[in-house]
Order: structure tokens, then sequence, then C-alpha cells
């Protein structure tokens, strides 16, 4: 029970720390949000008048006071769900954005994660129970090549082969414009089309770590004294490989892929801008562009809370599984 208090604790606190600098961090960012407004309205050649100015911050509602008055207002407004109007998105509100852009980015960046951490592990458990043959060489070499290859020009070689000289697929967006969003069966596959070359991307390159790691685990598990027992026994080594290998082996990636899907909620800023897939990592970034503080702060809210609590259940399911720990926070 101590154990799990304790990291209830460190939860809690990380928690006030993240929600803290997500408030300050926007506000360190030199510049002024209505100012680039009315900049990129009326030209940069054109002087900003301060009216404008002023009458676009009353418009998005830009907070007013010292920053310890717009923090307490900050708190309040985080109880209440209410984080504001977004100034790239106006008139609509940071909510209403950041629900238009997750179903996409869960599922996009969501499938691709679990089917990355399925194949990882699965191939890297292979690797490790053909240890020092063909098979390993082939999966562990591999793996390192494709790891070295930066992730946007795996992007832009897919889209040059497969949506500009073959015209198989889209070349970015979440669906043409012939289809509007809804329940129907054109909608849905026209959304499918646009998704593949984002998420062949992504699991490129997304099974990597967890290949390498699941086979370095495994390795190291295998070479322990039970194991080493298990085999004097006479255990056929498919079930020393699964039970004493695979089975223990795996726990350090099941911590690593809770954290990862507490990561979903920022989606993937590179892969989305790429390919302009509507998501909240694209999102984010047109939020920074255009120092878009409401929603910057929104969405890295969720990011944080998303990864803090995706940590707090893996310490939570690893004390559940692994008995050691909380003896030693016993101690």
């Amino acid at each position: 029970m101590r154990y799990f208090l304790r990291r209830a604790g460190f939860f809690l606190a990380t928690l006030w720390a993240a929600i803290t600098l997500n408030f300050l961090i926007p506000r360190l960012q030199p510049g002024d949000p209505a100012e680039a407004i009315v900049s990129r309205l009326g030209g940069q050649s054109q002087a900003i008048d301060p009216a404008q100015v002023e009458a676009v911050r009353k418009m998005l509602g830009s907070p007013d006071g010292n920053l310890l008055t717009q923090y307490g207002d900050y708190l309040a407004a985080i109880v209440r769900g209410d984080f504001g109007i977004s100034y790239t998105y106006f008139p609509y509100t940071v909510t209403h954005m950041i629900g238009q852009g997750l179903p996409w980015t869960l599922i996009l960046v969501g499938v691709t994660q679990i089917v990355s951490f399925v194949v990882g592990t699965l191939l890297g458990a292979w690797a490790a129970y053909r240890r020092n043959s063909r098979v390993d060489s082939v999966i562990t070499l591999g793996s390192t090549f494709v790891g070295t290859l930066p992730f946007f020009w795996l992007a832009l070689v897919l889209i040059y082969v497969f949506a500009i000289t073959l015209n198989w697929f889209p070349s970015g967006g979440g669906y043409g414009g012939g289809s509007n969003p809804g329940w129907t069966w054109l909608f849905f596959s026209d959304a499918f089309q646009h998704s593949i070359l984002p998420a062949v991307s992504l699991l490129i390159v997304g099974p990597i770590g967890w290949i390498i790691g699941m086979r370095n685990n495994m390795v190291q598990t295998l070479g322990e004294d039970y194991a080493r027992l298990a085999r004097a026994k006479g255990l056929p080594r498919r079930r020393i490989a699964l039970t004493y290998g695979a089975r223990i082996a795996v726990l350090p990636n099941v911590t690593g892929f809770a954290i990862a899907l507490g990561g979903i909620l920022g989606g993937t800023v590179l892969v989305e801008s790429i390919f302009n897939y509507p998501g909240l990592g694209r999102m984010m970034l047109e939020a920074v562009s255009n120092r878009d503080y409401p929603l910057m702060q929104a969405l890295f809210l969720f990011i944080t809370v998303g990864v803090l609590i995706a940590n707090f259940l893996a310490d939570l399911l690893y004390g559940v599984l692994d008995p050691r720990v909380r003896r030693e926070e016993a101690v």
C-alpha cells in the first residue's frame, strides 16, 4: 500500500508542476498574438495600429492582469474545462478544435502504435530465440539500418513514389474534396485511403525500438541462472524461451508501451505536417506558429496529462507484476 500511495503522491506533484509550466512557457515566448494577427491581415509592409491590436485582444479574450491573476484564472478554467477561444481558428473554441482533431490522431497514431508494439515485440523475441543465426542477423541489422534513416526522408520518398509517380494514393489530407465527413461508406473509404501513406511511414520506423529492446532484454533474461537451471532439467527450448524468457523480458516493453500510448494525444507533428493530416500534431504546429496560447496550453496539457496517467498506471501495473518493486520501496 505504501508503494501505491507514494506513486500517487508523485503523480499529483508532477501534475501540478506540469500544469504550472504549461501556463508559464507560452507566456515566456516573445511577441504578441494580437499583433501577429493584425500584421498577417494587413501585410508586413503596413504599420501596426495599436487600436486594431487592442480590438483583436478584446475579440479573442486575451488574458488580462499580472501573471498571478492569470494563473488563478487558468486553474479555474481547467476545473471548468474551459480553455478559451482559439486565436488560429477563431471563432471556434479550443475544446471544439481539439474534438475535431482528436479522432484523426487516435485512429492513425493509436493503431500504428499498437501494431508497431506487437510486431516489434514478436520480431525481437524471435531474434532472441534464434540468437546468432541468420534470422537474428537479418532482423537486428535490418532494424539498425532502418532506424538510421531520417523519418521525414522516408515520408517524402513515399509521397514521391506512391502519390506522385504511381498515383496510387493521395499525397496528403484526411479526405478528398468530393466527400463530406459523416457516417458513410464513401467517407470512410476515402479517409482510409488518405491514411495509408502516413500509417506506412509510421510503421516503417515504429517497431525498431521495440525489436531492439525486446531482443536485448530476452537475451539477457535467457542468460540468467533460472534459465540455465531450466535447460539443465531438460525443458524444451521453446518453453524456456516463452515461459522464462519472453514473459519476463516483455515487462520493460509494456512500461514503454504504456508511456507511448499516453503520448498519442500529441499526435505526430512531423508526419501530420508532411502529409497535411488533420490531427492534433499539425494543430499544435499551427498553434505554436501563430502564438495561439489557449490552443497551445490545452494541447500541451492533454499530452502531459496523458503521459503522466499512462506512466502512473504503468508504475501500478509494474508493482502488481513484480512484487520485488514493492518490497524495495518498503525498505
